[in-house]
């Protein structure tokens, strides 16, 4: 933002709430000085209403909000400063330092400060701090035989944590087929000629040969491993690997991005911040997101023991219905998911009957958000302080986010100001120059986020790492003079139809605005003349009809008559990861097949 805070006075109200005078100065887009002074406090998100000449007027959003120190009692600018940009190069400032600790550490201090307050609610099973003693980090569950062997194999996995089957998955018969040598082995002794590093398999539900059960893990610690595990505690660093995610290997194998304490714990804390944990008096957040996926890994898990909020998981699997009831039921205040939950969510036929009055805020996050997703939720939801987020699993995940208290037009268009401790850079994608700003290239990104590695894979993590630790997204972006994003794309989605360059979330945008559409994924299919045709993939809301005339005629003269689909074809249903993304690349194949390409 284009805001210098000069100085900060401090005063009293009602001699129990402090409260902090800002005396800005903010150089206006014509040149010169406008001061301004903005009282608030430590509850509060500063708003300046800026009046420019010419009758222009504007709603900005100080990047500064106030927090609780852990250290100390006083409070402090949290945001990501940044100046009036002149380039598409941004840089998160901070008056905080980056936190120096581990993922144990932090949970030790959170141990410490909230004993007594609930960590984590499974429906109707509750853990509080004082009994929270360890985080897991699992694969995704939604792998099969090859993916669970590679993934294993790939970073010499001594132990593996899971139930005897998941909806349709059965990981005991898995791993008894990866490794036959388990039914005869003595349990935490396993010898696999496939899985040489694999020692013990723990299952939580069930007793079966050869593997651990939980509950006797458990009750097999003595006072002295706990000396062993406190020993190991001081000897670790925070730059040590802690966390691989597997990124979905749809053009290959899954690459492990490697993230380190460091990594996880400060995205955990700015993102946490910018959200508001430092200033609500209260954070219950319900998290459909899944725990094996960045988001709900960091954003859930490490934020709890980095701020002491209380995470509440609606159901085992993911259910829109379970997310409703539960934010009812326990009084969630903050709602996380992907742009499909919410979807979901709101196409609930009863959804009013719900009382969602506790929510406050909600965090969007996974895939491209289209702007009348983010009015519906404001609007039906109630939800007023929803943030749209960008990030990617390399990038541990948070690099911009929205601001609580943005203006809706913010909300809906773009991803928010780049985090804290972070820098980001627009260039092109042939030359590599950073481009003017408002022009679209490709989304680099330096800083604490970036992960370490892909596990054992230098060549690849050179591809996507320079020597000067800028990684490369493989997003199409742009970057306003205030440093707020739009992300137009992926690289790799680009549709080139006879040498024209077209990005589906633009035609994606434009189609949600049609009253019958509630979900449209458009993408590109082969063709012998121009190479790619445009093809919309369209979900109706229930009980509407449409036809690829009435689409097609919606489009003319709204958008260039090259991004008109050619294709529009009615689905009931999207091929989706296990964490709720729709898969692309299955989708190709399915209309290429069903379109005889």
């Amino acid at each position: 933002m284009p805001a210098h805070i000069r100085t900060l006075k401090k005063c009293l109200h009602d001699c129990v709430l402090q409260k902090y005078v800002y005396t800005c100065k903010i150089r206006s887009i014509f040149g010169f000085l406008l001061a301004i002074k903005t009282d608030f406090d430590f509850l509060g998100m500063v708003h300046v209403f800026i009046s420019y000449p010419l009758g222009l007027s504007q709603v900005t959003s100080l990047n500064a909000f106030t927090c609780r120190s852990w250290s100390s009692n006083h409070v402090e600018d949290v945001g990501a400063t940044t100046d009036y940009l002149t380039s598409s190069y941004v840089h998160g400032t901070s008056s905080l330092s980056l936190l120096p600790w581990t993922v144990g550490q932090s949970l030790e201090k959170a141990v410490d400060r909230w004993p007594d307050r609930e960590a984590v609610v499974f429906v109707q099973d509750v853990l509080h701090f004082k009994k929270l003693v360890s985080l897991q980090v699992s694969v995704n569950p939604a792998y099969q035989l090859k993916e669970v062997e590679y993934t294993l194999k790939k970073v010499q996995c001594k132990a593996v944590l899971c139930p005897t089957s998941f909806k349709t998955q059965r990981y005991c018969d898995m791993l008894r087929e990866i490794c036959p040598e388990i039914d005869s082995a003595a349990s935490g002794m396993i010898k696999s000629s496939r899985l040489p590093d694999l020692r013990m398999v723990i299952v939580t539900d069930s007793r079966q040969p050869g593997m651990l059960h939980v509950d006797d893990v458990m009750q097999a610690g003595e006072s002295h491993h706990t000396k062993e595990l406190m020993d190991l505690q001081t000897k670790l660093s925070c730059d040590d690997p802690i966390n691989i995610q597997f990124t979905s290997g749809t053009t290959g194998n899954p690459k492990g991005a490697t993230l380190s304490h460091h990594n996880i714990v400060n995205n955990a804390y700015f993102t946490g911040l910018r959200i508001g944990y430092g200033w609500r008096p209260q954070v219950r957040v319900c998290i459909p997101a899944p725990l094996h996926h960045a988001f709900g890994t960091v954003l859930g898990g490490i934020c709890t023991a980095v701020h002491g909020i209380t995470l509440i998981f609606p159901s085992v699997g993911y259910d829109s219905r379970a997310s409703l009831e539960t934010i009812q039921k326990e009084k969630c205040n903050i709602l996380y998911g992907t742009p499909t939950m919410y979807i979901d969510m709101l196409n609930q036929a009863d959804l009013h009957k719900f009382d969602l009055s506790s929510l406050e805020a909600g965090i969007i996050g996974g895939s491209p958000c289209p702007a009348d997703l983010v009015k519906k939720i404001i609007t039906d939801m109630k939800m007023k302080e929803i943030m749209v987020g960008y990030g990617t699993t390399e990038n541990s995940p948070v690099t911009f986010l929205g601001f609580p208290r943005d203006n809706e037009e913010l909300k809906t268009s773009t991803v928010g100001c780049v985090m804290n401790h972070t820098e980001a850079k627009v260039v092109d994608t042939f030359t590599g120059e950073t481009v003017p700003l408002g022009v679209s290239g490709e989304l680099l990104t330096r800083g604490y986020c970036v992960m370490l590695e892909y596990w054992e894979e230098p060549e690849k993590t050179r591809e996507v790492i320079s020597k000067d630790r800028w990684y490369r997204t493989g997003d199409m972006a742009n970057l306003d003079h205030f440093g707020y994003c739009r992300i137009v794309g992926r690289i790799k989605d680009m549709i080139i139809r006879g040498g024209e360059n077209i990005y589906p979330a633009e035609i994606e945008q434009f189609l949600y605005t049609h009253p019958k559409i509630q979900e449209v994924e458009v993408i590109g299919v082969k063709d012998e003349r121009f190479g790619e045709q445009v093809c919309a993939c369209v979900k109706l809301k229930e009980g509407q009809t449409s036809s690829v005339d009435e689409i097609r005629a919606y489009c003319k003269g709204q958008i260039s008559h090259f991004k008109i689909p050619h294709y529009v074809i009615f689905v009931d249903s999207y091929p989706l990861t296990f964490s709720g993304k729709i898969q692309k690349v299955k989708l190709r194949e399915q209309m290429e097949k069903k379109l005889g390409l």
